[in-house]
């Protein structure tokens, strides 16, 4: 998804006014844990992130995640004081980038901050496609993940040099828990490779991509709902009779952005027998980034087993 520039005006402008009133103090961030004197101050995007900092810094980093539920729109993100004053004290601040958190980089810029930036999309090497918009969902890359692990513990290691040596033992070790969740994606490709799925919004279309799949949904509808806008009435038609007429094998559906019009998608899906795999764009409560990209990859693999 993507944050309309009006939105990002309108959380620039809170989390300036916030700044003037973070001396009068408020409640600590749910996701900001009490910091020790040696550790590492960090501010995340995301709760994705914020839990990848967490597995390779351990107990020497504290985390704040800027957004933290699955009940929190990036769409809708509105800055928040404790934010706020996190991102001005931060050590190290790991971004999405590729439009889709600019608010970091609006609040980077409004706190003056000093932190090294961590961009997943620039580690990641991601451009735009010929003729096409980057997809800048990189957390459902595995490779691209692998690599920011590789980076953060590069960036904790130079704030804390004692412990570079177990930052980077704990990015490698993040990694290496990567690599099946890519060979079950590579079983996917090889049992089910070629068939079609259709997607709310393109959130998840490098896991569809590497496990072989086509994603047949039609552009319009898929742009409009990430977004914001509404869809128009031929591509709403285009996208139902995928599944009246029995195109596809799988409705992958981003149930944190909802509405009337994907919820018609979702009813045509079960109408049609097809299965709907739930993604989501934050880390749901009480998981960790492997422990939930595994659900992921294995509910796809049950929807196109069916």
């Amino acid at each position: 998804m993507r944050v309309s520039s009006s939105r990002q005006l309108a959380s620039l402008a809170t989390g300036v006014s916030l700044v003037l009133l973070a001396g009068c103090g408020s409640d600590a961030d749910s996701s900001q844990r009490p910091a020790a004197a040696s550790t590492i101050a960090v501010v995340a995007s995301t709760n994705v992130y914020g839990d990848i900092v967490e597995q390779i810094g351990g107990g020497k980093v504290q985390v704040t995640s800027v957004i933290n539920s699955p009940e929190q729109d990036p769409h809708s993100y509105e800055a928040d004081t404790q934010n706020q004053l996190a991102l001005s004290k931060a050590q190290v601040v790991v971004e999405n980038g590729g439009g889709y958190d600019d608010f970091m980089d609006r609040m980077l810029q409004s706190s003056n901050s000093s932190a090294e930036v961590i961009n997943a999309v620039e580690v990641a090497g991601k451009t735009a496609s010929a003729g096409g918009e980057l997809n800048e969902h990189v957390w459902y890359d595995f490779p691209t993940v692998a690599k920011l692990a590789g980076s953060i513990a590069t960036a904790l290691g130079k704030a804390d040099p004692d412990e570079a040596a177990s930052f980077t033992k704990n990015a490698e070790d993040f990694a290496a828990k990567l690599k099946p969740l890519e060979g079950k994606e590579a079983q996917i490709k090889t049992e089910h490779g070629g068939e079609k799925v259709a997607v709310t919004e393109p959130v998840p279309l490098y896991m569809i991509e590497a496990s072989g799949l086509k994603d047949a949904t039609p552009e319009g509808f898929s742009e409009a709902i990430e977004e914001g806008d509404d869809v128009s009435a031929r591509d709403l038609e285009a996208t139902l009779a995928l599944f009246t007429e029995k195109k596809i094998e799988a409705l992958i559906y981003n149930e944190q952005t909802s509405g009337p019009q994907t919820e018609k998608v979702e009813q045509a899906a079960k109408a049609a027998g097809a299965p709907v795999v739930p993604v989501a764009e934050t880390l749901p409560e009480g998981q960790d980034y492997v422990g939930w990209m595994t659900a992921n990859v294995d509910a796809l693999a049950s929807a196109l087993g069916k």
